[in-house]
């Protein structure tokens, strides 16, 4: 299990990567960006650490009936597909990163996706 601070560390790092990826926000709380667009945002609820991203249509029913322990439907978003990772639970920060990629793609500009899938991260 991360704390809040290793976790936003982590989450940092995957994000600001991303091509023209910026913070913004709270201190505590950022939201992760593409041209103004909301990709990915670290979000305390119910006293727990999580993280909130799009995904792919069907994505967010599969991962919350198959692991509720540590993916849930988000309020306000998860209408529209976000899912919502627990992160203070043991999470494959692999995964995780795949999925905020996913998101990424789903919000940036076509020229940016082209630039990330020219770009190690």
């Amino acid at each position: 299990m991360l704390s809040d601070t290793e976790g936003l560390s982590r989450l940092r790092s995957i994000c600001l990567a991303l091509p023209e990826a910026s913070e913004q926000g709270g201190v505590g709380d950022p939201t992760f960006k593409v041209r103004d667009k909301i990709f990915a945002m670290r979000h305390p609820m119910d006293d727990r650490e999580s993280l909130w991203c799009k995904a792919q249509k069907g994505v967010q029913s599969t991962l919350v009936a198959s692991e509720p322990e540590r993916f849930f439907v988000p309020p306000y978003v998860g209408q529209h597909g976000w899912i919502g990772v627990w992160l203070d639970v043991d999470q494959d920060w692999n995964f995780i990163e795949d999925r905020i990629i996913e998101s990424y793609c789903l919000t940036a500009p076509k020229k940016l996706i082209a630039l990330l899938n020219h770009k190690p991260i």
